[in-house]
């Protein structure tokens, strides 16, 4: 997710490979939606960063980006982008296997830490 950030910051005309476009022109998808997204994404790392976020903004990132990956394989898809490599429709759904078992170890060590009991102040 960092490296798309960036790469939406500062490479504003990334040449598609079959064209001069941009890829957001090339899905189709108007000029502000790189900027609402990169404004989200740059949220969703920081809600998942920092280590006093509270879980539901965290599964809520968690979620967004899971919508974001599943969102970008079906964009590539439906825009024909299989034929000139697999690979712009297979690497979204590879990044969300590792966003699933990121969330799963997040569940799991959430739950370890809820566990503890906490002594109470007196």
């Amino acid at each position: 997710m960092v490296f798309s950030i960036i790469n939406f910051i500062f490479n504003d005309h990334f040449p598609f490979p079959n064209g001069k476009e941009g890829a957001f022109a090339h899905l189709g998808l108007p000029p502000y939606f790189k900027i609402e997204l990169t404004v989200a994404k740059i949220l969703g790392v920081l809600a998942l960063s920092i280590p006093n976020v509270p879980r539901k903004i965290k599964e809520f990132a968690y979620f967004g980006f899971a919508i974001t990956l599943v969102s970008a394989s079906i964009a590539h898809f439906s825009r024909g982008d299989a034929r000139l490599s697999v690979l712009f429709v297979i690497d979204p759904l590879i990044f969300l296997v590792i966003l699933i078992v990121s969330y799963s170890y997040f569940q799991k060590t959430d739950t370890r830490i809820g566990s503890v009991p906490r002594a109470r102040a007196s």
